[in-house]
């Protein structure tokens, strides 16, 4: 990957699921552009030891923060745990279930534990980073969200709604945390295959661009939205190569 610049220099930015996958690809771009990393994870520990190693390889402050975000008090004791090593300036909510099930396979259990951390954890630790934020300084949220969540299909049912929610939140919180809070969305696309194992070799067939992502255009996406116009809020930017209009 190609050096990104330091324009993150000294803040502080709290990354849910951060301790692998594509989160660990978002903190490690985050620490190259100058910020202090908050990892957060729920079950990997080894992971998240490993991803600490190398975001402090990059010259920045970073601590691991565990929680479980299907818990709704660990969940609202993660945004005071990340201000004790200082102020948070950013919260980037990536963590999420990605449960291969259509509507029909979706059971009680199911729909209540997605629903509790693709879209309550983002809620609450939106809600407590905007009322922690200091009356002087200005913040920025951005939410991982999915192609599928403006474009509903039957796969993933619970994940999906969930992540629709999610976008029509993200652009709720756009207005409620004007204008000291800027909250957008990424909507990826085919980045990574799914950690479940499913795969779909047709996949591309119905993507414009033809191709997966580089982990490079989405770290580089995310960056913009952390550190680009202020004036730029409640905007859903579309990671997919094209995959939402086909």
């Amino acid at each position: 990957m190609s050096d990104l610049p330091s324009s993150l220099k000294d803040k502080n930015i709290l990354i849910t699921g951060s301790a692998r996958r594509l989160g660990r690809q978002l903190a490690l771009s985050a620490a190259r552009a100058g910020a202090n990393v908050l990892i957060h994870h729920a079950h990997s520990p080894a992971e998240a030891e490993q991803t600490l190693h190398e975001v402090k390889a990059y010259g920045v402050e970073a601590h691991i923060l565990v929680a479980d975000l299907s818990d709704h008090v660990q969940v609202e004791g993660l945004i005071p745990q990340a201000n004790s090593f200082g102020q948070l300036d950013a919260l980037i909510n990536n963590a999420a279930l990605f449960t291969p099930l259509s509507f029909f396979q979706t059971g009680y259990t199911d729909w209540q534990s997605e629903l509790a951390v693709n879209l309550t954890a983002p809620f609450l630790l939106s809600q407590a980073f905007a009322a922690s934020l200091q009356p002087d300084k200005k913040g920025r949220i951005v939410n991982i969200l999915d192609w599928r969540a403006l474009r509903p299909g039957p796969d993933h049912f619970p994940y999906t709604i969930s992540k629709a929610a999610l976008a029509s939140m993200t652009q709720s919180l756009a207005i409620s945390l004007a204008p000291r809070i800027t909250v957008n969305g990424l909507a990826l696309g085919a980045i990574l295959p799914p950690s479940d194992g499913s795969t779909d070799n047709g996949l591309l067939r119905s993507v414009p661009a033809a191709r997966w992502a580089t982990i490079e255009e989405v770290c580089q996406s995310l960056l913009f939205l952390l550190s680009g116009p202020e004036y730029i809020t409640g905007e859903i930017l579309y990671v997919d190569g094209g995959r939402h209009l086909v």
